[in-house]
């Protein structure tokens, strides 16, 4: 089994040097794909029909936790990047963090009592509170664990490798969370529907999925190796220079083009996923097969993997997703044509399988993009380098959380807001066929498919005109490790070029682009080639290289 699991995904070496640490790694991401998954399917219709709050309360929970999260997701970013611990700058928030995500995920399941109708405003309030618990523990997870990869993996495949076994640790995540929540709904009978009395079974699922997620991050933290950093020199503190390197990412024309992409991809993916459970129990009247389309959904995601790993093995990260996104602009296509049906007559059958292929073509594509995104993102703390000769993974690491959590979560205020707009009607039974107005179902249209559809496609012509490749990322690679080694560096006039187009800005405005040192030669580097023709590349410890560049001078 662990040959097979080598050869699929292209690595060389022994088992446990090569995949385990790997494995090790991606356990975090089995809590990152399976938590927010859970919420983005059933939390806002939680707060609905079970709690009985009313979507426009449902929405304003989502919007002050998104309030929060640009906050704290900053705040964190500058907190890793200035950590001194045993466990290193990033490993030891993964362990901080596991109380936070155990009691928090209990909480946003459970409303102790409290009813949406009868004292909305308390019930709100709890909620608040419950939410943003959540994402501070979230943030506490994703931006170091995410900041971390860089360090583990410097090289380009290993890269591609972290990042495609941390996609299927993803939906390693999702699948089981999914399939404990069915579970517990059908043992206490609220498979056919939601009501008012189905607290009880989301209740013991939130306590279920606190304790598997517990265990994948004491995982993380017990068996990833990170240096300690306890011997890091650390500058004082400024507080308004901290968050002016957040704006400074963004002087990257690579950063730039990579969250103009993740951004449009999200404003799609949150969009559908957050209208979706809306669109199939209120427009199509198909609530019974959601747990279908919701498996169909994870399989065929799942299914893409070895295709994207691939095409990005192949022919670079850039093709899979203009090959395969496509797919996922079709399948929001579909939700233009469904219609509401009475069960069992030729109509509904048809539409039934309309809506199969939509969760079918929808996820296979969706993963195009994904895919890409989560592989280029370790790739832009190198040009960052590049630009500022400093390795920022946690301020890099922070603006990509950023991207996925706050779009997502206004996503959510906005469709909220949309549908209660239009006139959505939440408080009728899911089992009950219930005829809404054609304003509500416009709005139901215009968020499941209309919207998504328009980002979709933004976001694939964006990708087309990604350009950073692999040949650029190697070259820039060996760039920034000869100036660390020599102090200088020469380039061609093409490799010039490519360096000022990855970054926008003219090399001689860059770090690597001055002179700083020269002639100083550490035995602490080594500079060569793999069988690949790829770069190795080992670099000290941030404090010992700023030391010699001091006495250097």
């Amino acid at each position: 089994m662990g040959e097979k699991f080598k050869k699929a995904i292209g690595v060389e070496g022994t088992f446990k040097d090569t995949v385990v640490p790997m494995i090790n790694y991606c356990y975090t991401n089995i809590f990152l794909g399976g938590a927010g998954y859970i919420i983005s399917m059933y939390f806002s219709i939680f707060l609905t029909k079970v709690v009985g709050l009313d979507i426009e309360y449902a929405g304003f929970i989502t919007m002050i936790a998104v309030i929060w999260d640009g906050v704290n997701d900053p705040i964190m970013g500058i907190i890793t990047d200035r950590t001194r611990s045993k466990y290193g700058r990033h490993r030891a928030y993964i362990k901080w963090g596991i109380p936070f995500v155990a009691v928090s995920y209990i909480m946003l399941w459970n409303s102790f009592g409290l009813d949406g109708e009868k004292h909305p405003y308390m019930t709100v309030a709890y909620f608040v509170f419950a939410y943003v618990l959540y994402k501070t523990a979230y943030t506490m997870i994703a931006v170091p664990h995410t900041a971390m990869l860089p360090e583990l993996a410097p090289e380009y495949n290993k890269r591609t490798q972290y990042t495609s076994v941390s996609y299927i640790f993803n939906s390693c995540g999702m699948i089981p969370s999914y399939i404990i929540l069915l579970i517990m709904l059908s043992v206490f009978g609220f498979s056919d529907g939601l009501t008012r009395e189905s607290k009880t079974p989301f209740f013991v699922t939130g306590i279920l999925l606190a304790i598997m997620y517990s265990i994948v991050l004491y995982a993380t933290f017990k068996l990833v190796r990170e240096p300690s950093s306890l011997d890091m020199k650390l500058e004082p503190l400024d507080l308004k220079a901290a968050f002016k390197e957040y704006f400074d990412v963004f002087k990257s024309r690579s950063f730039r083009q990579y969250f103009s992409i993740s951004f449009f991809w999200e404003m799609a993916r949150s969009f559908y996923s957050t209208t979706y459970i809306y669109y199939v129990t209120f427009l199509a009247n198909q609530y019974k097969y959601y747990p279908i389309f919701n498996t169909f959904a994870g399989i065929f995601e799942s299914a893409a993997f070895p295709l994207n790993y691939a095409l990005t093995m192949k022919h670079g990260k850039k093709k899979c997703g203009t090959i395969v996104t496509p797919f996922m602009i079709l399948g929001l296509a579909i939700g233009l044509i469904v219609q509401a049906s009475q069960p069992g007559t030729p109509k509904a059958t048809y539409m039934l399988v309309l809506m199969i292929l939509g969760v079918i073509f929808y996820p296979f594509g969706m993963s195009g993009i994904g895919f890409v995104c989560n592989n280029v993102f370790p790739d832009l703390t190198d040009v960052d380098e590049l630009i500022t000769g400093r390795r920022r993974e946690g301020v890099v690491s922070t603006c990509n959380t950023m991207v996925k959590q706050v779009t997502g979560g206004i996503n959510t205020f906005i469709v909220t807001l949309i549908l209660g707009g239009f006139g959505l009607d939440t408080k009728s039974e899911a089992t009950e066929f219930v005829e809404q107005t054609d304003s509500a179902i416009f709005g139901i249209r215009l968020c499941v498919a209309v919207i998504p559809m328009v980002c979709a496609f933004i976001s694939y012509l964006l990708l087309r005109r990604f350009e950073m490749t692999k040949d650029d990322h190697t070259m820039i690679r060996a760039a920034i490790a000869t100036k660390h080694k020599y102090g200088s560096v020469t380039l061609t006039a093409e490799e010039k070029q490519r360096c000022e187009v990855l970054s926008g800005q003219k090399l001689e405005n860059t770090w690597l682009g001055k002179s700083e040192y020269n002639s100083v030669y550490y035995e602490e580097h080594t500079l060569d080639k793999n069988e690949n023709g790829e770069y190795i590349i080992l670099i000290e410890k941030e404090a010992e290289r700023k030391q010699l560049m001091k006495e250097a001078k």
